[in-house]
C-alpha cells in the first residue's frame, strides 16, 4: 500500500492569452499625401497583479514615413505609445492567491500597424499585438509514495586466483626510484 505525501512548490496556478486592436491618431505638420509605412519598434511591457485581475503595462514606439507637397517631399514621424491592458485570467482549482506570486508576460504577436489613413493633418493608424500572460505561485501537490526500500544488488569483482597470482608476479615494487 501506497502513503501519500505533500509537496509544496512554485508551479503555473494561471494562464491566459488576448489579443488587442487599438486606434491611435497623431497630429503632423504637413498635410500628408500617402503614407508610405508604418513599423512598430521598441515594445516594451512589465506584468502586476491588480486584485483578481492581471494587468499589463507598456509602451511602443510607432514611426510612420509619409509623403506630402503632392508626394514631392517625405518625412517621417514617431509617436511613443503607452498602454495599460487588463486580462482576466483563469486560475486553477484549490489555489491561494493571497501568497507570493509571479507574473510573466510574454508577446505571442509583436505589435504590427495593421491599417493607416489620413484626415487632414490626422494620421490614424491600428496596432495589433497578442500578450501571453502567466501566475506563478506555490501550490500543493500529492504524491504516493512508496514505503519499501529497494533490494541492493550483490557486485562481485571479476577478479579470480588466476589474476591475483599474476599480479603478485608482475607488480615491481620498487616501481619509484
Amino acid at each position: 500500500m501506497a502513503a501519500y505525501k505533500e509537496i509544496v512548490t512554485k508551479a503555473i496556478i494561471g494562464k491566459g492569452k488576448k489579443q488587442f486592436q487599438n486606434n491611435y491618431s497623431l497630429e503632423v505638420e504637413k498635410t500628408p499625401t500617402t503614407v508610405l509605412g508604418c513599423w512598430v519598434i521598441n515594445h516594451k511591457f512589465k506584468g502586476y497583479k491588480s486584485g483578481e485581475k492581471v494587468g499589463v503595462d507598456g509602451s511602443f514606439d510607432v514611426n510612420i514615413w509619409y509623403s506630402y507637397d503632392n508626394d514631392s517631399k517625405t518625412t517621417v514621424v514617431n509617436k511613443k505609445v503607452d498602454y495599460n491592458d487588463l486580462f482576466n485570467v483563469k486560475i486553477k482549482d484549490n489555489v491561494d492567491l493571497t501568497g507570493d506570486t509571479d507574473i510573466i508576460v510574454r508577446t505571442l504577436k509583436q505589435p504590427n500597424c495593421t491599417k493607416v489613413s489620413t484626415d487632414g493633418n490626422t494620421i490614424s493608424f491600428t496596432v495589433e499585438k497578442e500578450l501571453g500572460v502567466e501566475i506563478v505561485g506555490e501550490t500543493k501537490m500529492k504524491i504516493a509514495v512508496e514505503e519499501d526500500e529497494e533490494v541492493w544488488d550483490e557486485v562481485e569483482d571479476e577478479v579470480d586466483d588466476d589474476v591475483l597470482k599474476d599480479i603478485d608476479e608482475n607488480v615491481d615494487t620498487n616501481f619509484i626510484k
